[in-house]
């Protein structure tokens, strides 16, 4: 267990107030109290004179990034098969590579991989797919949990429309699950079990009834996928012709919000109904701009979602998406955007620099409560950034510095990570 402590960093603090505004504090002290932020000051306060000082001198902190959908299992092959679309994607390098996890000993390999890689990024805080194996998925914990980073970890249910060897019964399905909360809950400082049905297709209905009991039961939160592709909707709508969106098929169950926090991945499509019942239910929306690109799925409307109020932030979906990065995601989140604005919807202007920056911090941090901010109350979690190795010509105001590093940073500029006033490195 990594001791929480009471420090304050010194240097250039960047963090979110909301969507539109970016503070911006130079040469400034950001006081860690208890794990949680105390505010940033210009000069410390007499109350936190004993409190250990790190000077980071001309480096940038700002909180650390929320990744609110990926799939561990997909990390080993991010990069492969990028020019197939969703579901011949899905049947040709995904369902093949899962099922490899009933073999525990290659989940720990690959999930050792996997975690290593993601306690060295920019990323504290994480919603994560396993797989249906429950071993795999408790070695998933196992890593996770070492690494210090705050995560949802969820065993993913699919009993139709999947190969048979990623395929259990419904009733299997939800007794395993059962069985997976029971060893789990409780049983980590960092990680927390999250129901996980894959996506409607997948799920027949009686699964989805067993989910929604256990969901009542133990008072989990959901994670699955939205209106990522044309031919995903059409499916589902074939599948529940009664239902008016694809939304209505999880509500229908009680899993879209109605009885715990509710996270969905992508939701490009969403059509009127859809985004009235998700900002009725406060479902949380993940973008995943790279995964939308990769995959050919489409431009997702952030700025309505945004205009709207709706809860949301980014994801990565690795490995649909090939880089871990919520930077990156926070610079493709505007390139998808400008897209979106030259090419369906020139009402709807491109996403802003502070805008994208609030997605992939306090937007999606807010899933986990108070998170991924420096306003006070909020737990403390945050990235020193260098930049003396990305030269320039001439000096740059803090804003700049920051939009580089977004645009091309990598975990070679990450000096330190901290999670909960806890330095992880």
């Amino acid at each position: 267990m990594r001791k929480v402590e009471n420090v304050i960093l010194k240097g250039n603090i960047c963090y979110s107030q909301d969507s539109k505004n970016l503070i911006i504090e130079e040469n400034s002290f950001l006081v860690c109290e208890d794990g949680k932020s105390a505010g940033v000051f210009r000069e410390i306060p007499e109350k936190y004179c004993d409190f250990e000082v790190r000077d980071y001198g001309e480096c940038l902190i700002v909180p650390g990034c929320v990744d609110l959908h990926l799939h561990a299992p997909q990390f080993a092959f991010r990069g492969f098969a990028m020019d197939l679309e969703l579901l011949e994607w899905l049947d040709t390098v995904t369902f093949p590579e899962e099922a490899r996890f009933s073999d525990l000993e290659y989940a720990n390999r690959a999930y050792q991989m996997f975690a290593d890689t993601m306690k060295k990024s920019a990323t504290t805080r994480a919603v994560i797919f396993g797989t249906i194996h429950t071993e795999a998925t408790i070695c998933l914990m196992d890593w996770m949990e070492a690494t210090g980073l705050k995560t949802y970890v969820g065993k993913v249910n699919m009993d139709q429309n999947c190969p048979e060897m990623l395929r259990e019964s419904s009733g299997k399905s939800v007794e395993a699950t059962k069985r997976w909360i029971s060893r789990v809950e409780g049983a980590y400082q960092n990680v927390k079990p999250i129901l996980t049905p894959r996506f409607i297709p997948s799920c027949s209905g009686q699964l989805l009834e067993g989910i929604a009991d256990l969901q009542r039961q133990y008072h989990l939160p959901v994670q699955s996928h939205l209106s990522e592709n044309p031919n995903e909707i059409s499916w589902v709508h074939e599948l529940y012709p009664d239902t008016q969106c694809y939304g209505e098929a999880y509500e229908k169950y009680g899993l879209f919000g109605e009885n715990g926090n509710t996270v969905m991945a992508h939701c490009i499509y969403s059509d009127e109904k859809e985004l009235e019942l998700m900002k009725k239910r406060g479902v949380w929306i993940a973008h995943c701009p790279q995964s939308n690109m990769n995959l050919s799925s489409g431009i997702a409307p952030v700025r309505t979602y945004l205009e709207r109020g709706m809860k949301i932030g980014l994801g990565t979906d690795m490995a649909a998406g090939f880089s871990e990065s919520i930077f990156r995601a926070m610079g493709e989140a505007v390139q998808m955007s400008k897209m979106r604005w030259r090419l369906v919807d020139q009402s709807q202007p491109p996403l802003k620099l502070e805008e994208a920056f609030f997605l992939g911090t306090k937007g999606g941090g807010s899933f986990f409560g108070k998170v991924g901010s420096f306003e006070k109350g909020y737990e403390m979690d945050a990235i020193v950034l260098n930049d003396a190795k990305l030269p320039y010509p001439h000096a740059l105001s803090v804003r700049q510095r920051l939009e580089r590093m977004i645009y091309l940073s990598d975990d070679r500029h990450i000096q330190a990570k901290y999670v909960c006033g806890s330095q992880i490195f």
